[in-house]
């Protein structure tokens, strides 16, 4: 069992959990996963480790209460246990100093990446940051991201703060020289971002979390295809080179079973939780 030791809710239906879990914590590394069973009966879903306590044992990560077992852990509080919490899973981030650096969260996986920024502005890097949301009220860690990066833009899709998505990011790739860029959120988001920076140049790492079930490379579910040759994001991945990802390919398994994960959620919300 592991004790759930802090909940915060981020934005509205985004929630960041602390989970005591020492023989995570003693060995995780930024952008590794895990994946969790919270009973019996519960699905084998993966989230990216969005933070870790080596002394206190504990890991944190963050989730947008979608689906079935999203909802279900939303409504978890400090106390309670998840049953199963396996990990720490994926290949651990290339943490190096590699000069100035891009970063760009969207979404939940804005959690995530704060803990890459704080990686990357401890080996020495000039880090760049850039965080977006649909709207406003799904914007968070802007205060935290301000203080540790060097620069700060703010995106949403409807304008609602920053600038109005992410076409202002040509005017920063041609304003300035990047060596490398990060980024973490949703598919689309990545690919956007893939096709700006290539042609500058700029090797881009994307943090890819398809349908996974073992989490080690034994099902095959979260296969990907990169530059024409098939992985698994699970033990080849997480990270890969965002040029070379079908991105296409990509968005269609994932919405492969997107009517049987809403008849899910519906049965379990009919059923009163």
């Amino acid at each position: 069992m592991h004790r759930i030791v802090a909940v915060q809710e981020l934005a509205p239906k985004i929630k960041w959990l602390e989970v005591h879990s020492p023989d995570i914590a003693a060995k995780c590394r930024p952008g590794q996963f895990i994946i969790l069973v919270i009973g019996d009966k519960g699905e084998r879903i993966p989230l990216t480790i969005a933070g870790f306590d080596r002394k206190n044992e504990t890991i944190s990560f963050a989730f947008n209460e979608v689906g079935k077992t999203t909802k279900q852990l939303g409504f978890l509080k400090k106390g309670d246990c998840i049953e199963n919490v396996l990990g720490p899973l994926g290949n651990p981030s290339e943490i190096g100093k590699f000069g100035n650096i891009l970063c760009v969260g969207g979404g939940v996986m804005i959690a995530p990446m704060h803990l890459q920024v704080q990686a990357f502005r401890e080996t020495g890097n000039k880090v760049t940051t850039v965080i977006g949301a649909r709207i406003k009220e799904l914007l968070f860690f802007e205060d935290k991201m301000k203080a540790l990066s060097n620069k700060l833009h703010v995106a949403t899709d409807d304008g609602s703060q920053g600038h109005q998505g992410l076409g202002f990011l040509k005017d920063v790739l041609e304003a300035e020289k990047f060596d490398r860029c990060m980024a973490m959120g949703p598919v689309v988001m990545m690919k956007q971002v893939c096709e700006m920076t290539k042609p500058f140049g700029i090797p881009t790492i994307v943090t890819l979390t398809p349908i996974m079930v073992d989490g080690m490379g034994m099902c095959g579910c979260c296969r990907v295809s990169v530059g024409g040759q098939m992985k698994f994001a699970c033990v080849d991945g997480p990270e890969f080179n965002g040029h070379l990802v079908d991105f296409e390919e990509l968005v269609s398994r994932q919405r492969l079973f997107l009517p049987e994960e809403r008849l899910s959620s519906l049965l379990w919300e009919k059923s009163g939780g």
